[in-house]
């Protein structure tokens, strides 16, 4: 008789997982369909539905490279790159050799073959310019 009721209950149980299985397999079948409702080939995309699609990287948009001494050298900003193209060679070079590639006043000094005290003063000239050129262009200062 033992053997009988655990042959039931191993049959009831069998019948629960089978009922189980399918019911879950009828409900991935019904997920699967809603997604293929809603799920549309690349293809048969119009141009405008293909365009909400896209995203537009804007990496490198404002970057402007210029190059001293055969070195780039890479400024971020388009007004602060247009302020630093309008400067003369000569002034554009010390400010970039300083600020951008973090060479001191002696260093430059050797690689322009320049005087020590010419870098000095050429840069606090093209700073105040800079500075002035980048008020006229209408350049709001950050809070500090």
């Amino acid at each position: 008789m033992k053997d009988s009721h655990e042959q039931r209950i191993q049959n009831q149980f069998g019948a629960f997982c089978v009922r189980v299985l399918k019911n879950e397999a009828r409900h991935i079948q019904r997920d699967y369909a809603s997604l293929l409702d809603q799920e549309k080939p690349l293809d048969e995309l119009t141009a405008s539905e293909l365009e909400q699609t896209a995203v537009w990287d804007d990496y490198f948009m404002d970057e402007h490279v210029f190059e001293v001494l055969g070195l780039p050298v890479v400024v971020t900003g388009n007004v602060l790159a247009d302020a630093l193209a309008q400067l003369p060679e000569g002034k554009r070079d010390v400010i970039l050799l300083s600020y951008f590639l973090g060479m001191t006043d002696r260093e430059i000094s050797e690689k322009l073959h320049i005087v020590h005290q010419t870098v000095s003063k050429r840069r606090l000239v093209t700073l105040k310019e800079l500075y002035e050129y980048l008020v006229k262009e209408g350049f709001e200062w950050p809070d500090m």
